[in-house]
């Protein structure tokens, strides 16, 4: 069967597939692409497949250190209902529930912002990232991978995923790769809660002053969405 019988045929599907009523248009769009992804010969890049899915069943995280402004709220509403959603929210799927890794900001407007969320439906984009990063530790890593070269980050936030981090028996050299750092970064972190017993195994000699923070105050690009 060559490409052309292959289009006709799924056109005659499309034909009764966009007869049904939104609801099961959106969950029979979800199956297909499904479908198609886990044959895809980009199946590791979780944006092969951008599923609509309730907000409801939507959760932010608890530990994301990104900070928005409310006039960069105001931007990124005022930009979702100019452009639509031009990125998914990059998702950890947790039985029912999708746990939010990136998007936290998309999140809030698709949900709290009444016209965005008759705009669609009530539901929201989203992907869900490779199960390689499945345990809180690889999706708190992702977390920072995703806004630490675009956000603005409350200092003491990352020190507190640091030494959660470092208490999930991750090392400096293991939390400096993931969260894209330097070990002297990861040590100036724990060094700003005063936890002696995160500097037991350290040498000193690398201590320093909060106020020679690296971290850049770059503004947030998730307000431009």
């Amino acid at each position: 069967m060559n490409v052309e019988d292959v289009l006709q045929r799924f056109s005659v599907l499309l034909n009764d597939i966009v007869e049904l009523d939104s609801e099961d248009f959106i969950f029979i769009s979800n199956e297909v692409k499904v479908m198609l992804h886990e044959h895809s010969p980009f199946k590791d890049n979780p944006v092969d497949c951008v599923l609509w899915v309730k907000n409801e069943a939507v959760e932010a995280n608890d530990y994301n250190p990104n900070s928005v402004a409310p006039p960069e709220m105001k931007l990124l509403e005022h930009s979702i209902m100019e452009d639509g959603f031009t990125q998914p929210i990059v998702t950890h799927k947790d039985d029912e529930k999708f746990i939010v890794v990136d998007g936290f900001h998309r999140n809030r407007v698709g949900k709290e912002c009444k016209d965005v969320t008759e705009r669609i439906l009530g539901y929201l984009p989203v992907v869900k990232v490779n199960t390689s990063q499945s345990n809180r530790n690889d999706r708190i890593a992702s977390t920072i991978r995703h806004n630490r070269a675009r956000g603005k980050h409350k200092i003491e936030a990352m020190s507190d995923i640091v030494i959660e981090l470092a208490r999930r028996n991750w090392s400096d050299s293991k939390i400096a790769k993931n969260l894209g750092m330097d070990e002297d970064e990861v040590l100036r972190l724990k060094q700003i809660t005063g936890l002696a017993d995160m500097f037991s195994d350290q040498d000193f000699s690398k201590a320093w002053d909060i106020e020679g923070s690296t971290f850049d105050e770059v503004e947030d690009e998730e307000n431009l969405d």
